[in-house]
């Protein structure tokens, strides 16, 4: 049971990005630049403090340093400027989905061969995407938005690829924020946009940063070596549910029954993709 919790626990601080972003930049007005800024520095201190707790030290080597680092600050402000149009739940829907995409093209490009119900998953999860980002489709999206979105689960997938031969992957994502900061800094100067921060919105971008990404990935490391490769699929296939949810509580958002429609196609081409559908 508290193993579950935890990982409950886990899908709700990474649904609460989505609906904390769009919280701040379109409830509360912040400049979506100085989200992304503000919530990458807050994570690198929550990430640096822990690694500092539980083993004294910092390490920034590694492999495939460069390319997390560059695509964290990708997924960053790409996730930020995203929500400016998004609901939440759709955002965390086009991010997933995109993620999904993303690794299992990084997969055939690394020479795995998937079988072909991943293929057959692969290709409804793009569709099902395809379908919200197309222009004049049922389900009303801000194409814009939408590829920025896209853009950040590129990101994600990139960063995700990045770190999987880590050894300590607590130690490597803090490594990432940090490096990241000075750079994600002068992104923010450098990027147009309004430079509104007031509190509300500087204290949403702290929650995100600090809480439900740094503590949520301290957590999520914590309880994913415990789960089975197949459960750990199926919990993150919570994740856009949970943030529509959070949306339409929280901030109002009614999801459309073409929106719906095109997230079961999404959700079912990713699960048919992840999970385990053979006999034991």
């Amino acid at each position: 049971m508290r193993l579950f919790l935890l990982t409950a626990l886990t899908m709700v601080a990474f649904a609460a990005n989505s609906v904390l972003n769009r919280l701040a930049v379109a409830g509360a007005g912040m400049d979506p630049a100085l989200f992304g800024t503000v919530r990458l520095l807050s994570g690198a201190l929550m990430l640096a403090g822990l690694c500092l707790l539980r083993s004294g030290s910092l390490r920034f080597g590694g492999p495939g340093r460069v390319a997390g680092v560059l695509a964290l600050l990708l997924y960053m402000y790409a996730f930020s400027g995203a929500y400016l149009a998004l609901d939440a739940g759709l955002g965390a829907l086009i991010l997933f989905g995109t993620v999904q995409v993303t690794m299992f093209a990084g997969g055939l490009s690394g020479g795995e061969r998937p079988p072909p119900r991943r293929w057959i998953g692969a290709a409804l999860a793009f569709a099902g995407l395809a379908w919200l980002l197309w222009p004049g489709a049922g389900a009303e999206v801000s194409t814009g938005h939408g590829l920025l979105m896209a853009a950040a689960g590129l990101g994600w997938g990139i960063y995700s690829l990045a770190g999987r031969g880590a050894g300590d992957p607590l130690q490597g994502t803090a490594a990432n924020f940090i490096l990241a900061a000075p750079l994600g800094l002068l992104i923010g100067l450098a990027l147009p946009g309004t430079g509104a921060m007031g509190a509300a919105g500087l204290v949403l971008a702290v929650l995100s940063g600090a809480v439900t990404s740094g503590l949520g990935y301290a957590l999520w490391y914590s309880v994913l070596p415990r789960l089975p490769a197949s459960v750990a699929a199926v919990a993150q296939l919570t994740v856009p549910p949970i943030a529509i949810a959070g949306g339409a509580l929280l901030l109002g958002e009614v999801p459309s029954p073409a929106f719906l429609t095109a997230s079961a196609v999404v959700l079912g081409g990713v699960a048919l993709s992840v999970l385990p559908l053979g006999r034991r």
